[in-house]
């Protein structure tokens, strides 16, 4: 098999929780909980962290992860997109290294409660198809035909998207799915060609809501700290 690389990207800056990637859950940093996870699940040659902050760097090597990069400032900001900073971190790696890796395995330190399961049949999926990337979701509890809502002028709600047939039920809605920032899969062409995140055959590996949480708020965090410890 060829070299895999796992990149764990965490800035430092956070609007939703503040310093969360460093919060402790159960005595342990919120990081953490990714770095291990990617150590027990024995895929991968070399997993990076990227961060802007020295703090999480320095975290990282205390629980073992295998290199460390330092984040641009441009690339850290609250409005840096993310896929940028996951080519800048495998590409400074493969430069320390001097490896080329055929795939990115991207894996979200907010959404810790993938399984692995989950990262192995990602894995397998991804390999058994030629695909540009692959993401990972859950069944949504809202759809945008029966019960998502958009406003004008603020005020005024409709339907994000209006169907040509009335819906009644929502189990008569097209399947909608929520993306839930746990495991991201490139290939290495397309990461280093394109910021898109969807191709017309972007991959799609479906995880249960029960593992699907992203931490965006206070409310994510205490659902995710409470998952953890009854792990």
């Amino acid at each position: 098999m060829e070299p895999l690389i796992c990149t764990i990207c965490a800035r430092g800056g956070s609007q939703g929780v503040p310093g969360k990637n460093l919060k402790l859950i159960n005595g342990i940093p919120l990081i953490a909980y990714t770095i291990e996870f990617a150590k027990k699940s024995g895929y991968f040659e070399d997993i990076v962290v990227s961060s802007d902050s020295k703090e999480i760097l320095d975290c990282a090597s205390n629980f073992g992860s295998s290199l460390n990069i330092k984040r641009p400032e441009k690339l850290a900001k609250n409005s840096s997109p993310k896929i940028p900073a996951i080519r800048h971190c495998f590409q400074e790696a493969e430069k320390i290294t001097k490896k080329t890796y055929k795939y990115i395995i991207d894996l979200d330190p907010t959404s810790p409660l993938r399984s692995f399961d989950d990262l192995q049949n990602c894995i397998n999926i991804f390999e058994n198809n030629k695909a540009p990337n692959l993401i990972t979701g859950c069944l949504s509890r809202r759809s945008p035909y029966f019960n998502m809502v958009k406003l004008k002028n603020n005020k005024y709600a409709s339907l994000v998207f209006e169907p040509k047939k009335q819906i009644t039920r929502r189990q008569d809605t097209p399947i909608c799915y929520d993306m839930n920032a746990s495991i991201y899969i490139w290939s290495r062409d397309a990461l280093i060609k394109s910021d898109k995140l969807f191709y017309p055959d972007t991959l799609f590996y479906e995880m249960p809501i029960e593992r699907s949480y992203d931490i965006d708020s206070e409310f994510d965090y205490t659902i995710v700290s409470m998952c953890l410890k009854n792990q």
